[in-house]
């Protein structure tokens, strides 16, 4: 790789180091059809899986203010880049669970937080964005169903008993 190449790989990696959720993780022992596979998965759950030198990540780290990634960088490296940090720790720790080589290291927020193994894995374990926003959605609006439907049921009994107290007038008026 001569330095153009270079400072265009360090450039690429600050940009995504600076700007989403990044793990980290050793791939040795990866054979090609499990690569194949795992570059497939990332693909389509908006991961970019990147095998980097760690010397080339390290400058990036340092040109993107996150420093405290370079405890990970250093045998086999990849980093798993992803706006939601919950997918590619879930997609890492399933890959991690299947093969037995392949080793998540720790990770890094997109805020600048460091996570540890146990971290990730533990991120890994969370619903993903969506089903937490319909999550939130849905207990936001369970107790306003539950208030319409009291509200709902307190007016039909209010209809039902002037009804009944409307026909009581009337057969006692009618005596």
């Amino acid at each position: 790789m001569n330095r153009e190449e270079k400072a265009r790989v360090i450039e690429d990696l600050t940009g995504k180091l600076g700007q989403s959720s990044a793990m980290v993780v050793d791939y040795q022992g990866i054979n090609v059809a499990q690569s194949d596979q795992l570059r497939k998965r990332s693909r389509e759950a908006g991961v970019d899986f990147v095998v980097t030198k760690n010397t080339l990540a390290l400058r990036a780290a340092n040109a993107a203010g996150v420093e405290a990634i370079s405890e990970f960088l250093s045998g086999p490296t990849a980093i798993a880049f992803s706006e939601d940090p919950v997918v590619s720790a879930k997609l890492m720790a399933e890959i991690s669970d299947r093969v037995e080589s392949f080793r998540v290291k720790g990770g890094i927020l997109d805020g600048g937080r460091v996570l540890s193994e146990g971290d990730v894995v533990a991120l890994s374990k969370l619903p993903g964005r969506e089903q937490l926003l319909a999550q939130v959605v849905g207990g936001i609006s369970s107790p306003l169903t539950g208030f319409v439907t009291v509200l709902n049921n307190t007016v039909q009994g209010l209809v039902v008993a002037l009804g009944q107290i409307s026909e009581q007038k009337q057969s006692s008026g009618g005596e």
